[in-house]
């Protein structure tokens, strides 16, 4: 598959990701379905390489990540008896430790940059500023906050384009955790703002994901 080709296997995911932005942002209901298509979209580029990407362990850790992605979207809407909020950080958390074994064993290309100690800053400052807010969440915000900086920090070793979504999806969900814990501290536009950064991070990740494994085979 040439390089064109499998950039066109993301534009179902890219267009469904601005108008969904789009929706959120003009308070449409069907911002809930739309951001439901998402993750499946977005495993579109990754099946269509499945059969090239070597060893199978890629394929399968890309592909746990975007499914407990997805799951952690609908938390709400796929288990409406049980707690939204304890869900969504336990799927995302197992989406981030998939990430992080991904780039740690298939897409290390350096070592950790020295100024990849500013997640660690950022995991402690947001702990101090959102754990007196958290109430009975606090342990779990504050290991869900380590696996996302986690992600971050180890996304600094591989490919710029994971380096560049791994700081998206910490954006994200930064904004999304001071929407939940001080909904008075941020405006509407932030609500929008969470689901473009993620959306943005994904895609990096799995793009430059693509791009490191074809670039390993080319060599």
């Amino acid at each position: 598959m040439t390089p064109r080709t499998l950039a066109w296997t993301f534009a179902p995911y890219v267009v469904l990701s601005g108008i969904h932005v789009l929706l959120l942002a003009s308070h449409n209901s069907l911002s809930g379905p739309t951001k439901l298509a998402l993750m499946p979209l977005l495993t579109i580029p990754v099946l269509a390489v499945a059969r090239r990407l070597r060893p199978l362990s890629v394929t399968v850790l890309l592909l746990v990540a975007l499914f407990f992605s997805w799951l952690g979207d609908g938390a709400g809407a796929f288990f409406p008896s049980l707690p939204e909020l304890p869900l969504m950080l336990g799927f995302f958390g197992v989406a981030h430790v998939a990430y992080i074994v991904l780039f740690a064993r298939h897409l290390a290309r350096r070592r950790m940059p020295w100024w990849a100690l500013i997640y660690v800053l950022w995991w402690i400052g947001m702990v101090v500023v959102i754990g007196p807010h958290a109430g009975g969440l606090l342990i779990a915000v504050a290991l869900y906050g380590l696996v996302l900086a986690g992600t971050a920090a180890f996304s600094t070793r591989c490919h710029p384009l994971v380096a560049v979504g791994g700081a998206f999806f910490l954006v994200s969900d930064s904004i999304l955790a001071f929407r939940l814990f001080l909904p008075d501290a941020l405006p509407d536009w932030s609500s929008p703002a969470v689901m473009l950064t993620y959306t943005v991070g994904q895609g990096l990740i799995v793009a430059g994901t693509l791009i490191s494994t074809r670039d390993r085979r080319t060599r």
